[in-house]
């Protein structure tokens, strides 16, 4: 076979694993490329929010005072910021799954030395569905509240 036979050969072979890469890469992510999409175990998936897509975070591996603000909305208070815990998520950013407005309800997640209310909260659903910010309001996880 000659230099340029085999250059065009090879060049072709190249372009015909591209080509079935990239078929193969959309047929399987279903998500944008760059994106990928979070593994949901069978365990992860019976935890009320997990259908949204986000990572599943167990309560236990968030802020210590997450924990604390999710025991305040288990007792229904007294929140440390009765104006702002229990209102309204208006979800303007759309991170969470899109509902009706006073679907979401949002409560603080105290951040140790800030003089502010801080940028962390909780979210919860109307199904019992937790969020957790840690960013206000930039990312999101689905938090399992049972570990």
């Amino acid at each position: 076979m000659s230099p340029g036979r085999r250059l065009t050969v090879a060049l072709v072979g190249l372009l015909a694993l591209v080509v079935i890469g990239w078929f193969v890469k959309d047929s399987t992510s279903g998500a944008p490329p760059g994106i990928t999409k979070p593994l949901v175990t069978e365990s992860a998936s019976a935890v009320p929010g997990a259908a949204s897509g986000l990572t599943v975070e167990a309560l236990s591996k968030l802020p210590a005072e997450a924990g604390r603000t999710w025991e305040l909305i288990e007792a229904n208070g007294p929140f440390p910021y009765p104006r702002n815990d229990g209102v309204t998520f208006q979800n303007r950013e759309k991170r969470l799954p899109v509902k009706n407005s006073g679907y979401y309800k949002e409560y603080t997640v105290p951040t140790p030395g800030s003089q502010d209310r801080g940028a962390r909260r909780l979210v919860t659903g109307s199904e019992r569905e937790v969020f957790y910010t840690g960013d206000h309001y930039s990312t999101f996880v689905v938090v399992d509240v049972t570990k």
